[in-house]
Parts: structure tokens; sequence; C-alpha cells
């Protein structure tokens, strides 16, 4: 439902006076409608307010594992930082405030809105720092057009940012109808609507189980075939509504806790999962990076990287153990560094996790 247009009131001395828009109910609801959340210089107050429900605001990205990241990778005056996913630019701001006077963030991202965005949040900081839409596996061809040796830190937070997941023109959220679009870049030529219209069963089954780790990927495979049979599966809630068909849930049947288990995971989560990794081909470019990052850090220099999936954290540790072993890191972390409780409180999206680092040694032998 549209919400009524923007009253006005003219004022004796002949200007204006917008009311607020009007809404169904009391608040916003719709994403588009949230306009105090969308702009969160105008409106801090209610950044705040919205941080304190254990929400994200709209339109907006909270960074994980900020103090963690800072503690392990250690940014100093004067570094290199290469941001592979600036995001919304929580932890660049964070980067270039500590390499400040006289270091250099070099930041990336797929995602144009985004790259504005950290782009506003930057220049506020001040500070050298360049901005560039790419993809992360790119870090190595650019240090020749920066003309730099090499960075003193590599740091990425894999997944898909809350600026995404909230935006249901974006269809990454099976809360929100929408189409079923899920490309980090618009350049990708493929949606998540077009594979699910073209990829066979045995590829859907396979990129459930491997990249998703759904326990129901054969029937959920099997019914995504069906369907599209007789109509096109082209929006968000078309998808939610198979799944739960798919598993033998009622819409509502999965909110009890004998069903929806430990964490109350949404039955729809672990396949929108999937299927973004896919459209995304997230693990490719996470197997460059990993590999290209060695040779694209200094002596002493240090990779972070956060990831929110089985698959992405196993490709980190086990490219980090094999790099000890090798003698290309002098030191990796020995256990995996989950956010805390008290992170956990303030922003439950924390909740998937997971950060690994690895640092070379300080002369080459």
């Amino acid at each position: 439902m549209e919400h009524e247009p923007q009253a006005q009131n003219t004022l004796a001395g002949g200007s204006e006076k917008r009311r607020r828009p009007r809404y169904p109910g009391t608040h916003p609801r719709q994403f588009e409608q949230r306009y105090k959340e969308l702009d969160p210089e105008a409106h801090p107050e209610i950044q705040e307010h919205v941080r304190a429900q254990g929400r994200t605001p709209a339109g907006t990205h909270v960074p994980v594992l900020l103090n963690e990241v800072m503690d392990s990778l250690a940014p100093a005056p004067g570094e290199i930082v290469a941001d592979c996913t600036v995001g919304y630019g929580g932890h660049a701001v964070e980067f270039l405030r500590r390499i400040a006077p006289n270091g250099r963030l070099i930041g990336f991202d797929v995602d144009p809105v985004a790259i504005e965005k950290a782009r506003a949040r930057l220049a506020r900081v001040g500070g050298s720092f360049s901005l560039h839409r790419g993809n992360y596996a790119g870090i190595g061809k650019l240090l020749a057009s920066e003309r730099l040796a090499g960075y003193d830190i590599i740091f990425a937070d894999l997944g898909v940012s809350s600026m995404q997941i909230d935006d249901p023109a974006r269809g990454f959220s099976y809360k929100h109808d929408g189409p079923l679009d899920m490309r980090m870049d618009a350049r990708i030529r493929s949606t998540a609507a077009d594979l699910l219209a073209t990829l066979s069963f045995e590829q859907l089954s396979s990129a459930l189980a491997v990249l998703g780790d759904e326990p129901d990927h054969e029937r959920i495979a099997r019914r995504i075939v069906q369907q599209r049979a007789s109509h096109p599966i082209a929006r968000t809630s078309d998808l939610v509504r198979l799944i739960l068909d798919a598993k033998g849930l009622a819409r509502r049947a999965w909110r009890q806790p004998a069903v929806s288990g430990a964490g109350g995971i949404h039955p729809a989560a672990l396949t929108f999962q999937a299927l973004r990794i896919l459209v995304n081909d997230e693990l490719a470019a996470l197997s460059q990076l990993l590999r290209m990052a060695p040779y694209c850090l200094r002596t002493g220099g240090r990779i972070g990287i956060i990831s929110f999936h089985s698959g992405e954290d196993r490709l980190v540790k086990h490219a980090f153990k094999d790099g000890l072993r090798a003698g290309v890191y002098a030191a990796v972390c020995e256990e995996v560094v989950r956010p805390s409780p008290q992170e956990l409180r303030a922003n439950p999206r924390s909740a998937p996790a997971k950060f690994r680092w690895a640092r070379k040694p300080h002369s080459e032998h």
C-alpha cells in the first residue's frame, strides 16, 4: 500500500512547511518509507534508538568484530591498508583513523551505492584513501597502477551487508518480497531468478548442499524444478513459499521452537545464502584472494578475513595453515575469533561471523 503524499501548509510568510509522510499504522514499515533511518546524518537519534533495540538502521551496516579486527591486525600510522569489502565503511573508517596522518586506505567494492556511501563517510574522517568499484580478487593488479610495493594489511568482510539485505529491491532477503535478483554487482548477467530457471536438478541440489549446508537440498531442488515447469520463480516470496512447502511447513509454523531449532534460523535462510554465493561466484573470488594475498603483502604484513559460511571459513583456515607450513606466513590465529555475548546482544546479525588472521615474516629469507 502506498503512503499518502506529503501534505503542505502555507505559512503566513508564504513559505511552505512539509508535514511528515503518513503511513499505515503508527510507524513506517517499508524500507523506502524509513526516511529518518535512511538519512543518518540528519537523524542520529534514530540511529541510536534502533541500535539500542538490537536492530540495524535501514540503509546502514554495523561492522562486525570491529575491536577484534583492530586488535589482531594492529593498523599503525603510515601503513597501507587494502579493505577488500569496504561496504558502508565501518571497518574502513577505523582503519583510516588509525593509519593517520600518513597512511593510505585503498577500498574495493562491487556495489556502486555502497562505494558512494563509504566515500562520504571516509571524507569526513580525512586522510588519504581511494575507492575502486571492482572485485577484491583484483587487488594484485591495482598495486602497479597505485605505484605501491605492497600492502601492510589486507582485510575482507565476506558475505552480504545489511544495506543489501534490507532493501527489498535487491532480492537478498527472505523477509521482504522483492525481485529474485541477489547481484551485488549489477553488471553480473544472471540473477538468482535466472539460475532457478536454468540450472538442472543436480546442479541446484549440489549448490544448496555445498554452498548452503541445506539438509533438505534434494527436496527443495526437486520442488524448484516442478514449480518452474508451470510458473516462473521470480520473487523472493515465491521462493520462500516453495521452500516451506518442500519442508512441509505452514507459513508460520517455523516460528515454533520445536520446528525452528537452535537459533531459530528461517527455513529459507540456507537456500538464500547458497543462491547469493552462486550468483556472485563468491568462493572463486575468495580463492583468488587467498592465492594472491601473500604476494601482495609487505614483510610483516597481516591479512584478516571475516566469513559467515562454513565453506568460506574452511578455505580461509586451510589457506592460512598451508601458508604457515610453507613459511609464507610466520603466524596464524590458533582459534577462530567469534563475536562476544555483548556484540551478539547489540547486533544479532553478527552471530555467524568467524574471523581468522595470518601474518607474514618480518624479514625475507
